[in-house]
């Protein structure tokens, strides 16, 4: 059975109505080393979309295992849209709004999930 991803290392990811997930498997507490690797899936591996113009949605999930690693998660955000630029959209400013988040999980890995903004309904209003 096709589960959609696409694999290259040890980088996958995906594309469903409009939403691009890229998972990375296991962590490093050096954000630099996300970028060369997912760089270099989406060059060799990736034949899905191009990039798109427009304001997007970036959520950034780092699940980790037993103490959570010591790393500052703006620096993870940079590295991660640094390393999708040109394939998911053209360049980072284009990033309207951004979700980082470390928390405990069954597994090592990174989650990223990337939507057009305009697919998404609008932000709850206050009460």
């Amino acid at each position: 059975m096709d589960d959609g991803w696409t694999h290259h290392a040890k980088v996958r990811a995906r594309e469903n109505d409009g939403t691009m997930e890229v998972m990375v498997d296991g962590l490093s507490t050096q954000a630099k080393v996300y970028k060369p690797l997912i760089h270099e899936f989406f060059r060799k591996a990736w034949r899905g979309s191009r990039p798109a113009w427009g304001e997007f949605s970036v959520e950034i999930i780092m699940e980790y295992v037993g103490d959570p690693p010591w790393m500052d998660l703006d620096n993870l955000a940079k590295a991660i849209l640094d390393a999708i630029k040109g394939y998911a959209f053209h360049d980072d400013a284009q990033v309207a709004r951004l979700l980082v988040e470390r928390r405990a999980g069954e597994r090592e890995r990174i989650t990223v999930t990337i939507r057009k903004l305009s697919d998404l309904s609008p932000w709850p209003k206050p009460a």
